[in-house]
């Protein structure tokens, strides 16, 4: 099979999808000199729609859609995401080629004024357009008003600096990624905090046709953080995850154990439901669904029936 001398890479056009793109072509040129990589810089409809929460929207998909019409397109051969964005469901004709090593998986809490959650006054306002960080947050914190924040990394911060919050919760990998590291001033534990599905890792997305591409891609394939992140995304899966539902699973490796804990709560967190699982690093993805069986057994159906939204 002839190894492809040109690979389009397409990308969002925020700062951080620029800079993920970035880095991967930095991967793929240090790995084959040759190879001639561009960037394809795409608006998606997720981008473009910030008034609006992405629950009401239709979901993180909105982020991908462009991309993979320009994978179908033959405009671009890969596409680089945060493997957060992408649904737990992908369009048959597409797959995952490769997932990069896993960055900080933690949330991170950024204000001006206070140095950690715990020292919010009742009533400050915190902003987060996760149902999932805002669950969590409200079970710990209920005297915390949570209040929506859309928009790329950069206007978010803005948005603190202009004092609309008191306090706000991103992704620490994101922060890390554009040297912005300064601006934590606490990481959330991920038992307070349980992770995105898939947060800090990222994802190249192709063709299942472009056979050609898997071993041009196999180097960036950083098994251990696969094996933890497709535990997430079964489990996720079983339980038909999407933004529209309260939850989070966060998996690692410790002496070749996968160990998986995850949860499902109602929106203000009343309710929740958390456990764990551990077993061989092999069995990632039979592990989530054991772990999605073990909540719904517990009553996680009745939270995911409870979802109105």
């Amino acid at each position: 099979m002839t190894q492809p001398t040109h690979i389009t890479i397409a990308t969002r056009e925020s700062e951080l999808a620029i800079w993920q793109a970035e880095y991967i072509k930095s991967e793929l040129v240090s790995l084959y000199p040759r190879l001639e990589v561009t960037i394809l810089g795409m608006t998606t409809q997720g981008d473009k729609t910030l008034n609006k929460s992405l629950s009401k929207i239709g979901g993180k998909g909105l982020f991908i859609k462009e991309l993979e019409m320009a994978l179908q397109n033959k405009e671009a051969d890969i596409a680089v995401h945060s493997l957060k964005d992408l649904p737990m469901h992908l369009s048959k004709e597409f797959m995952i080629g490769a997932i990069g090593k896993r960055e900080d998986a933690r949330d991170a809490f950024i204000s001006n004024d206070f140095g950690a959650l715990e020292m919010l006054p009742a009533g400050s306002i915190v902003g987060t357009s996760s149902f999932r960080r805002q669950s969590q947050l409200q079970r710990r914190f209920p005297d915390l008003v949570i209040e929506p924040l859309r928009g790329n990394l950069q206007t978010r911060l803005r948005k603190l600096d202009k004092k609309q919050y008191q306090g706000i919760i991103l992704a620490a990998a994101g922060l890390i990624r554009l040297k912005l590291k300064h601006r934590i001033r606490q990481y959330m534990s991920t038992e307070n905090s349980i992770p995105a599905v898939g947060q800090g890792a990222l994802a190249i997305e192709i063709l299942k046709e472009r056979t050609d591409l898997i071993p041009l891609l196999k180097p960036l394939h950083h098994l251990d953080s696969a094996y933890c992140v497709l535990a997430e995304r079964a489990m996720s899966r079983a339980l038909g995850g999407s933004c529209n539902v309260p939850l989070g699973a966060y998996a690692v490796i410790e002496n070749k154990t996968l160990k998986l804990q995850g949860f499902v709560a109602s929106i203000d967190g009343k309710a929740m439901i958390k456990d764990k699982i551990e077993g061989s690093v092999e069995d990632a993805e039979k592990l989530g669904e054991k772990l999605a069986k073990q909540l719904l057994d517990q009553g996680a159906d009745k939270i995911l029936a409870s979802l109105i939204l």
